[in-house]
């Protein structure tokens, strides 16, 4: 019978791991029961008030603020903590409701230290504000029996239309940087092109005169063969004939060009006729000057040398030598 009272008198309880059970007896705190397995004498007052977990836990806080470029913006923080085993009996007793405690001071913290920041400030000193906020709970959390293990802020947050400007000012300098880059692009394009076409100009140029210096040689050759296997042939004969020919060339020419413009030229039989007049008339004015300047400087060197006594520069009788020359 007395075996049968004292198993009645007697409860066992189990604490699990990462936990301690809080025993009271008569209403006081007694002892904190590690895990495992316990005996509790309900008969003498005594029973379990709770339990309390050792576990890491986390806590996330979203905290409206100002910056001091006035913007409004919602910082992320999350908490992590957990109670102290030797200090279980605190943490039991002397705070109600834990997680309201940590957000008030979260709160406190964040809206003391964001205000003092520009946006962009904010962004950068992320780390700066959760060591503010972790140091400040950890001051407090001490004396209630829980330790912050961690700190940290996840996310600063403004508002849509703050975020949207902020992209756009990115977007606008990263487009003005494509723009430096493209003009100068363009402008190294423009300059090989500037480059390219000058040689190929100075190229041009110089096929140019190789084929007028060819032409030129040809017909210089063209004039002596005539002249050497026609007897009776002068110079001025086998030029008029050049002369024509070409110029039948030039009328084939421009009939043969199918996009060619429009050109009135005399085509008649008398055409030729007036184009070798013409030519002709030319060479004559041109041999009748040259015969003039001929005489005028044959006739000074006579007078030089019917009168030496007369003083005369070296230069007017070479220039008198030079004129016969270009003419013989």
């Amino acid at each position: 019978m007395p075996e049968k009272a004292m198993g009645q008198a007697l409860c066992c309880i189990q604490v699990d791991q990462s936990t301690v059970a809080i025993k009271e007896q008569f209403g006081k705190f007694d002892e904190v029961l590690e895990p495992g397995c316990h005996c509790l004498p309900w008969i003498f007052g005594k029973r379990i008030a709770g339990q309390l977990s050792l576990r890491l836990q986390q806590l996330d806080v979203k905290c409206e603020t100002k910056t001091k470029d006035n913007v409004f913006v919602n910082v992320v923080a999350s908490i992590q903590y957990r109670a102290l085993a030797d200090k279980a009996s605190d943490a039991f007793y002397k705070l109600s409701n834990t997680r309201s405690q940590i957000q008030a001071y979260v709160f406190d913290v964040i809206r003391a230290s964001v205000p003092k920041l520009n946006l962009d400030d904010a962004f950068e000193q992320k780390n700066d504000i959760a060591k503010a906020v972790e140091n400040e709970l950890e001051k407090a959390m001490s004396a209630y029996g829980f330790e912050i293990v961690q700190t940290l802020i996840v996310d600063i947050e403004p508002d849509e239309r703050v975020k949207r400007a902020m992209n756009e000012i990115n977007a606008a300098a990263r487009m003005r940087v494509a723009a430096n880059e493209k003009a100068e692009a363009e402008k190294i394009l423009q300059i090989k092109k500037a480059e390219g076409e000058a040689e190929s100009k100075y190229l041009s140029g110089l096929g140019i005169a190789r084929q007028r210096q060819a032409i030129v040689d040809g017909l210089r050759d063209s004039v002596l063969g005539f002249s050497v296997n026609v007897p009776g042939t002068t110079a001025k004969d086998v030029m008029d004939m050049v002369l024509v020919t070409q110029y039948f060339d030039t009328m084939k020419e421009i009939g043969a060009a199918s996009k060619s413009s429009a050109v009135f030229i005399p085509h008649g039989p008398g055409a030729v006729r007036d184009v070798a007049a013409q030519i002709r008339d030319g060479l004559l004015q041109g041999s009748s000057h040259t015969n003039q300047v001929v005489g005028r400087a044959v006739k000074n060197l006579n007078e030089r040398e019917e009168n030496p006594q007369q003083v005369h520069s070296p230069f007017d009788r070479v220039r008198g030598k030079h004129v016969l020359a270009q003419v013989s």
